[in-house]
């Protein structure tokens, strides 16, 4: 298992267990973490599952594809480092994983 720590716009810190191969999002809705919605189900069709990567962790993931790019201008307060979690894999690599969740999802 893979811990992530999701942080919301109140600043209160969540620690989930997420299983390899599985999404970050998928990982939220297990564990019922607040602030994602995920409408779409994780198929990069809205941006209901926009997170905040702590800066510690940008560089450590994959860049976003153009599809997620193009998704992320559909969310709410988007910045450098917005991501859509369900285009982030849980693996061991990014065990400590930190994302914030913002005030609402757009």
């Amino acid at each position: 298992m893979v811990k992530i720590i999701f942080i919301d716009s109140a600043g209160q810190s969540r620690e989930v267990q997420g299983e390899e191969g599985s999404t970050v999002m998928e990982t939220a809705l297990k564990s019922s973490v607040p602030g994602i919605e995920a409408e779409c189900g994780g198929a990069c069709a809205c941006a209901t599952c926009h997170v905040y990567v702590d800066d510690a962790w940008v560089e450590k993931l994959p860049k976003a594809q153009s599809m997620e790019e193009d998704m992320l201008d559909f969310a709410f307060d988007v910045r450098p480092n917005s991501r859509l979690s369900c285009q982030i894999r849980v693996r061991a690599e990014i065990d400590g994983l930190i994302v914030h969740t913002p005030e609402r999802q757009g």
